[in-house]
């Protein structure tokens, strides 16, 4: 039976752990940077270890109940893509915000660690390391720009899915990897199309 445990994904997901640590704090982060409800605009609204908190709490909704179902045995296959990205679903568009949710990167992180026993994530985490060093050194140590993060989210995930196709996974990874890049890139469509714009008219 998938559709309990299915519910149960999309509302831990859904759980705005970052936002309401900003309340606490009073911090509103829909008026931080992009908007975006997330960890990241709580540590730069906040600080450090308010953020990290955020993020930890983010990542573990992704993680938890998510590596329980899988190393229990209850799921095999696509059905492990099908209730791996409900946590996404539920962060991305959690009722908790009327349906207008963050961008599920923590969240991401969670389920690939769930899913690859940390193999996914920490490959993903690399990725984004060098990318976002490079365009650091590239910008001599300027802050990024959200618009800039957004394409270097969706760079790294393009690449985390090219090292799965050539690693050989298993296909109900490469499933869950579409259903996450999807959502990944709708929750970042107008910081990309800005950026694009911004390149062009250059």
């Amino acid at each position: 039976m998938i559709i309990i445990p299915g519910l149960i994904e999309l509302a831990c997901g859904s759980l705005m752990f970052s936002y309401w640590l900003g309340l606490i704090v009073g911090k509103r982060l829909e008026k931080v940077r992009d908007g975006n409800p997330g960890a990241f605009n709580l540590w730069c609204a906040a600080g450090f270890k308010v953020g990290i908190i955020g993020a930890a709490l983010d990542f573990m909704k992704g993680y938890f109940p998510l590596v329980y179902f899988i190393e229990k045995g209850h799921f095999s296959g696509n059905n492990i893509a099908v209730i791996a990205i409900m946590p996404i679903l539920g962060h991305a568009f959690s009722p908790f915000l009327r349906f207008k949710g963050g961008k599920a990167l923590a969240a991401t992180f969670g389920i690939w660690s769930a899913t690859t026993r940390f193999e996914g994530s920490f490959m993903y985490a690399v990725i984004l390391g060098i990318l976002k060093l490079a365009e650091r050194m590239y910008n001599k140590g300027k802050p990024s720009l959200p618009e800039v993060d957004a394409v270097l989210d969706i760079l790294g995930f393009v690449i985390l899915g090219i090292i799965l196709i050539m690693g050989n996974f298993e296909s109900y990874l490469l499933l869950l990897w579409l259903f996450n890049f999807v959502v990944l890139l709708y929750k970042r469509k107008n910081d990309i199309a800005f950026f694009l714009r911004v390149k062009l008219a250059k």
